[in-house]
């Protein structure tokens, strides 16, 4: 046959350079293991299976998994860690070299946000927690329960900002809605959130009336260079959001937050960062997977890149916190969640679907605990004229219980 002696060829020189627990079963009947006790079993079903490991990568071994042409059985994260392995096996970049920078038009932002979060409401309360935070949660103990963590990191951002009743407070791309609301109830601000998913702008508007805080928090459907004022809100928040805004539009992005915020005001901006400081997208082929799956146009920058930016538009930085621990602990409850239901994810979205979103958020936990990626808190406020910002002049404020 064709694929057989390049692949006999590939996976004996897999055995030799691979020691993963993963074994492979052929189409054929034929076994292929990495280590003497494989915890995982990946059943290849016919030879378009076969270039997966002719010449393998992260991307050419989910698309494998996507297709249908080989299945799974075992611990996701150990078949993303074999994954991994085997893809070393020729040598390749952690970091893939800059491609051209994606078109972000507001036509093009508005279709990569419904491809991303418009599945169903129902697919992401299956494996979110109740209040469908899709961010980084803030763990203050390794005991914490998601929902825990997740309140915690809704207040922690609140705390940092120093909301205070009265406030007009702004949440650029606010998801369900968790953040405003719990702005408006506990801190008593006037809260406004945007997003460009018709889905969370009307589950989030729902949540809003039934809480009855209707009257100081509103959600809209709207891009975030489309939100009309100036100096209109004294404190801003933007989580889980600028790695949709694309790298060449960063100055446009930290220039509508300028605009919008008021002289002294505080910005908060929360959102994960490349770990390369070229701004290069992760190697391995993980990149691809995630670009053409996942987040398509989404670009990561470094976090040399986004203070600069931020620092072009008269932002003043005052604090910066990587929480990329807590974001490994967080997508490895999302993805625990999302095994624990994967039939119920399969009848919410498609086989195919399910498929994809256990790789990504396996893949996510993976790739958070290893590195290849970071997520930053970065709080700054708004300084075009002398003087300073009313902050204390210590930290200890963020920090409060």
């Amino acid at each position: 046959m064709f694929w057989e002696r390049p692949l006999d060829h590939a996976l004996s020189n897999l055995k030799k350079r691979v020691q993963a627990p993963v074994r492979l079963v052929l189409w054929d009947g034929r076994e292929v293991a990495f280590s003497e006790e494989p915890s995982v079993t990946v059943r290849l079903k016919g030879t378009r299976a076969a270039s997966a490991f002719v010449r393998p990568s992260l991307l050419s071994l989910a698309e494998a998994y996507i297709e249908g042409h080989a299945e799974l059985e075992g611990d996701m994260r150990e078949a993303i860690r074999s994954a991994e392995a085997i893809s070393r096996s020729a040598p390749r970049p952690l970091f893939d070299s800059p491609s051209g920078p994606s078109r972000h038009t507001k036509r093009d932002d508005r279709e990569a946000i419904h491809h991303h979060y418009d599945v169903s409401n129902e697919f992401y309360a299956l494996w979110l927690d109740p209040r469908m935070v899709y961010s980084c949660a803030y763990f203050r103990t390794e005991d914490d329960t998601l929902e825990q963590a997740q309140l915690q990191k809704l207040d922690h951002i609140c705390t940092k900002l120093m909301l205070k009743p009265g406030e007009k407070f702004l949440d650029i791309g606010c998801g369900w809605g968790a953040l405003v609301m719990r702005a408006a109830e506990k801190y008593g601000v006037d809260a406004t959130g945007i997003t460009l998913s018709e889905n969370q702008f009307r589950l989030a508007t729902e949540r809003i009336r039934a809480a009855g805080l209707q009257d100081r928090c509103r959600v809209l459907l709207l891009d975030y260079r489309d939100t009309p004022g100036e100096g209109l809100y004294d404190k801003i928040a933007s989580v889980g959001m600028f790695e949709h805004v694309g790298l060449k539009n960063l100055p446009v992005y930290f220039g509508v937050v300028r605009r919008l915020l008021r002289e002294k005001g505080l910005f908060l901006n929360h959102g994960i960062t490349s770990a390369d400081v070229e701004n290069r997208a992760v190697g391995l082929g993980a990149g691809e997977f995630i670009g053409r799956y996942v987040f398509p146009r989404g670009e990561l920058p470094h976090l040399h890149r986004a203070i600069h930016d931020m620092g072009a538009q008269d932002f003043e930085v005052h604090d910066v916190e990587s929480l990329r621990p807590h974001y490994a602990k967080t997508c490895g409850f999302w993805s625990a969640n999302f095994e624990r239901k994967l039939d119920q994810a399969i009848a919410a979205s498609s086989e195919r679907t399910a498929r994809i979103w256990r790789l990504y958020l396996a893949g996510s936990a993976y790739g958070f605990e290893q590195g290849w990626m970071s997520i930053h808190q970065v709080l700054a406020s708004k300084r075009t004229r002398p003087g300073r910002a009313a902050v204390p002049l210590t930290r200890d404020w963020m920090y409060a219980r």
